[in-house]
């Protein structure tokens, strides 16, 4: 049993946030002590030559990322690189600063290893966020900036405030993502629709000309999801990263209320099976027509393997790292380059897409 193991127990006696607070206080000392960084560098990182892919002309060393909602803010973007993540997925940031939503927000389902995250898009804004990014931009590895909306904006104001965000970070982030599908800002699902997803790549492609891509939810009614994605690529988008957290509370045993009615969105291994259907479909209609970045319930290297061969580029963890610790990428990766050449492939751009009928 691995130290991660014998700790968890413990761990898990806390509050999630307090516990993840605390993760990220430590995380700021690796780049202290350049000794100990090199170490977990070491430990850590792991380099295949058939994992690594160059996409939208940026080049990813394996195709491991860290999901958006970790580092909300640039703050522990060299120690979590370290771990051996192939990029990194930072915010989501909002233009303004803002609390967040209500505590306690961020729950575990132990047995279900997953997560109930109510967070509320809790950051410290895009000038906040661009603070951090100048101390250390560019970097080794792509670092992608997800992008959500701030609360109080009224909806006919939400086109402006992505531009804000956008145009304040567009000259520190490799990649932008737009996040219209998260359950834990009011009415921000609504902007899941034609019209808007137009207007806001449209806004976009005139501030950047870097990688753009949206995040989906896994609750659309698959007509819908196909239409928005359709105008999403027609309107330029480099890409579609599918799903954002589920409010579908059935996935779990005993979801976490509030005021008599469940809150937040569901993460993590409960979510593997409906995000890999919402990404076989994407495949089936999109594959080849834009890049698919698969992110939900991958827990080891058989779940990253199978999103790679429905049409996923890379793939994106969070919640298994929670669970499965710090060791995960390193076990995924080499996993990931072993199952390549059992299967006879000598470079993962050859399993892309070999699943889709």
């Amino acid at each position: 049993m691995g130290f991660y193991n014998k700790i968890k127990p413990y761990l898990y006696k806390y509050d999630a946030e307090k516990v993840h607070n605390l993760a990220m206080g430590i995380m700021h000392l690796p780049q202290k002590i350049p000794l100990l960084e090199s170490m977990i560098v070491r430990c850590y990182c792991r380099i295949h030559d058939s994992l690594a892919q160059d996409i939208h002309n940026l080049h990813f060393y394996n195709p491991i990322g860290l999901a958006s909602g970790f580092d909300k803010n640039a703050e522990a973007v060299r120690a979590l690189a370290s771990l051996g993540f192939g990029y990194l997925e930072l915010g989501s940031v909002t233009h303004m600063p803002q609390d967040g939503n209500e505590k306690p927000r961020l729950f575990r389902h132990v047995a279900e290893e997953s997560l109930q995250n109510a967070m509320g898009f809790n950051n410290i804004g895009a000038r906040g966020m661009l603070a951090n990014l100048k101390e250390i931009y560019p970097f080794c590895i792509p670092l992608g900036i997800n992008i959500g909306k701030n609360k109080n904006i009224a909806q006919g104001d939400s086109l402006k405030n992505y531009e804000l965000s956008l145009d304040t970070l567009k000259d520190y982030g490799d990649y932008f993502t737009f996040n219209l599908s998260s359950p834990n800002t009011p009415g921000l699902r609504d902007l899941q629709n034609e019209k808007f997803v137009a207007e806001l790549i449209t806004m976009a492609k005139s501030i950047t000309q870097k990688p753009l891509f949206i995040k989906i939810s896994p609750d659309m009614a698959i007509d819908s999801m196909l239409a928005v994605c359709d105008v999403a690529i027609t309107s330029g988008i480099s890409g579609i990263i599918a799903t954002n957290t589920s409010t579908d509370y059935s996935l779990v045993a005993n979801p976490e209320k509030r005021d008599n009615a469940c809150f937040g969105g569901i993460s993590g291994k409960v979510l593997a099976s409906r995000s890999k259907e919402i990404l076989k479909i994407l495949g089936q209609h999109f594959y080849k027509k834009t890049t698919l970045i698969a992110v939900g319930g991958i827990y080891n290297a058989d779940e990253a393997y199978e999103r790679i061969k429905l049409g996923a580029s890379l793939v994106q963890i969070l919640s298994s790292m929670i669970y499965g610790g710090p060791t995960i990428v390193a076990k995924i990766n080499n996993e990931l380059a072993q199952k390549l050449q059992a299967d006879g492939f000598q470079h993962i751009t050859e399993a892309i897409g070999v699943a889709i009928q």
